[in-house]
């Protein structure tokens, strides 16, 4: 069970009443993103409150109302999941930079330097948005952030989301373990041939074209034909 002084409030609010629970807010953040916590460890106190820092419980009629349920499980869930986290600066702070890391790393996969045909460094992403002054937001879903940031990042840097189209031609052999892990990208067009091999047409992000590469050539230990035909739209 998470210590009083370490809880933070999480509020929840139906037809004007205020609904507080105190949890622990790493524990409430996994919970938040559907994994599997344990509730014992997850809330300080076993009650729902209508001023968690005064202490003042709300009402179980009104509690009852609310969820249609007593289950304290069940409240925490959604006041969790539909809620607010009053998180302490410090909390804040490092969830932001967690995001941010998660936007850089779509914007990396999913967009390139026509310059270079090649994607831009993490480092030079991160600095830009420093030098852009983006806002990061530790609850919103960062792919949602990062087309934002995308239009954003264009005024300072060349940037393009065009995909790549990519032949491969993968040996009898190997055909079987490569027809699984292709499957991980977006496949176009795909054809068995009379000899076992297999020949596969996908679009593949520039952030993610050299990664491609260097796995199936691994993976057939390089016997693989692999081919780039175009930037698609």
């Amino acid at each position: 069970m998470v210590k009083l002084e370490d809880a933070v409030v999480a509020r929840y609010t139906y037809q004007g009443n205020r609904f507080e629970l105190l949890v622990d807010p790493k524990l409430a953040m996994e919970l938040r993103k559907g994994r599997e916590v344990d509730f014992e460890e997850l809330l300080a106190i076993d009650e729902v409150f209508k001023d968690a820092l005064r202490g003042e419980r709300q009402s179980e009629s009104l509690v009852r109302e609310a969820f249609g349920t007593e289950d304290i499980k069940e409240i925490a869930k959604r006041i969790i999941a539909k809620g607010e986290l009053q998180l302490t600066t410090e909390q804040r702070k490092e969830l932001r930079e967690k995001k941010k890391k998660e936007i850089i790393q779509i914007i990396c996969k999913n967009a390139y330097n026509p310059q270079t045909n090649a994607p831009h460094p993490p480092a030079r992403i991160e600095k830009a948005l420093e030098e852009l002054k983006v806002n990061i937001h530790e609850f919103e879903p960062a792919d949602e952030q990062a087309a934002r940031i995308l239009k954003e990042l264009r005024r300072i840097l060349p940037i393009s989301l065009d995909k790549f189209e990519i032949a491969i031609k993968v040996p009898a052999m190997h055909a079987g373990k490569a027809s699984a892990m292709l499957h991980e990208y977006e496949i176009k067009k795909q054809e068995w041939q009379n000899d076992g091999s297999l020949i596969v047409l996908l679009e593949v992000p520039a952030g993610l074209k050299a990664e491609l590469i260097e796995k199936i050539s691994k993976l057939t230990h390089g016997e693989a034909e692999v081919k780039i035909l175009n930037k698609g739209a």
